[in-house]
């Protein structure tokens, strides 16, 4: 079953930067792959998909955690909110690298 994926206007902005940014070419490509990943199935081993208690989404909406890279310093995360049961749709809500 295929997600629709939108995004925040924040989550927007840092996927934006990160593509304008020839320095990070290797962890937008590993955005892009785990953002496709996740389209096609948010439960994707791959992903590590795990809920995130530190955030709430909107609407008080459960926020999830993606991984886009692993075992590498600073590695890239996706933060989104799930909505399967009524839309298919997931809401990207951050792009962020991990602190």
């Amino acid at each position: 079953m295929a997600y629709k994926l939108v995004y925040t206007w924040e989550a927007n902005r840092q996927f934006t930067e990160l593509k304008k940014s020839k320095s990070k070419l290797v962890q937008f490509k590993a955005v892009v792959k785990a953002l496709k990943l996740l389209s096609e199935n948010p439960k994707h081993p791959g992903l590590n998909t795990h809920a995130y208690s530190s955030l709430v989404g909107p609407d008080g909406a459960k926020v999830w955690e993606a991984y886009a890279q692993n075992k590498t310093p600073a590695a890239y995360r996706i933060f989104f909110c799930y909505f399967r049961a009524k839309t298919n749709t997931v809401t990207i809500i951050a792009i962020t690298p991990h602190p």
